[in-house]
């Protein structure tokens, strides 16, 4: 009995000039990434980058449409063409193309039969958190959880994309880091009389991560009121979604809950796009412009150390750099990417 070969699965085509290596793009490949705010996304196509891809983001007839920034007739970014009664319009020869990426019309041959090579890499999109979110594998939708942002007794807050000029992964490890709030921000709350690490720990929960951290660190801002009461413990409950989402629940006094969703999304593996939907049950007549200008430069304090780490890829092979106690979360957070199959050093 002769055994039937198996037909290789086809692989996805990397981008050109790819930063990642082919076997590390292909693993984040398969995961959901936000792109952009969705009220960016309206009646003009907008240009995006995700994993080196350049996207096109654009509605069509109220459905938002994700897809390769490229008409195949000629190499033209269909991101500097148009929108024109639901379909997207190529500013090189005006070619149509509908929301499934069917060509509908060629200008200069009305009357011709189209290619079927005439047609769009169209992804699948979701509009969630205020954001638009894509994968450019085949993987099922698999959005981080946000509850705050569907409660009705929370204001929401989303503020604009926040580019940083260093990899995803120290993105997301700065954000989990709970020793580095004395250095780094001391000009927003942290507290250099104040640096001592409480002992933690951290949990696994199927593929995510769970962290609740305890210390007396305010997670007031300098000059605001802090009517917290002396002594009082700031509960800080971290949960990791693989491979760049996290979200961070802030128990306030009174029961007031901050929930804050940081996604930094890979434009490349030494460029990110941060996206960081907020949510919180109270001062919810604060104004809005003051909660993103606070949060702005508690992003830039933060970028302005990712962008000067060295190396600038998370390593994750652990005997790469020295480790203390407060550095649970991260650790653990380096041996889950290192399950997800990425490379030790994930994209040297």
């Amino acid at each position: 009995m002769i055994e039937e070969k198996k037909k290789p699965v086809q692989e996805i085509e990397l981008p050109r000039d790819c930063t990642f290596s082919p076997e590390d793009w292909r693993v984040l490949a398969e995961y959901w990434y936000p792109v952009a705010i969705a009220d960016d996304v309206q009646d003009k196509p907008l240009a995006v980058m995700l994993l080196d891809m350049k996207l096109v983001c654009y509605r069509s007839e109220g459905k938002v449409v994700v897809a390769r920034d490229l008409c195949f007739h000629r190499g033209a970014p269909l991101s500097k063409g148009w929108v024109e009664n639901g379909e997207i319009v190529c500013p090189y020869h005006g070619f149509r193309y509908n929301c499934e990426g069917k060509c509908t019309a060629v200008p200069a041959h009305p009357s011709s039969k189209i290619s079927p090579k005439l047609k769009l890499i169209v992804y699948p999109a979701v509009e969630r958190y205020g954001l638009i979110w894509t994968c450019l594998g085949s993987a099922a939708e698999q959005i981080p959880e946000f509850p705050g942002w569907e409660d009705p007794d929370y204001i929401n807050i989303l503020p604009p994309g926040f580019d940083i000029a260093g990899s995803s992964g120290r993105q997301m490890e700065g954000f989990l880091d709970v020793s580095h709030f004395a250095y780094v921000h001391t000009a927003t709350f942290g507290d250099r009389n104040n640096t001592e690490v409480p002992q933690y720990k951290v949990r696994r929960e199927g593929n995510e991560l769970v962290a609740e951290y305890w210390s007396t660190v305010s997670n007031y801002g300098k000059g605001q009121e802090n009517p917290a009461p002396e002594g009082f413990m700031w509960l800080r409950e971290f949960r990791v979604f693989p491979p760049f989402a996290a979200s961070l629940t802030v128990y306030f006094p009174d029961e007031g809950r901050l929930n804050i969703l940081n996604c930094a999304s890979p434009v490349s593996a030494r460029y990110t796009r941060l996206f960081c939907p907020i949510s919180r049950n109270f001062d919810k007549s604060a104004p809005v412009e003051d909660t993103i200008k606070f949060n702005l430069q508690v992003f830039a304090e933060d970028a302005e150390m990712v962008e000067a780490q060295t190396p600038e890829d998370l390593p994750l092979d652990l005997q790469a750099e020295a480790h203390i106690p407060a550095d649970r979360t991260s650790i653990a957070y380096r041996q889950l990417l290192t399950e997800l199959g990425l490379g030790r050093s994930y994209t040297s």
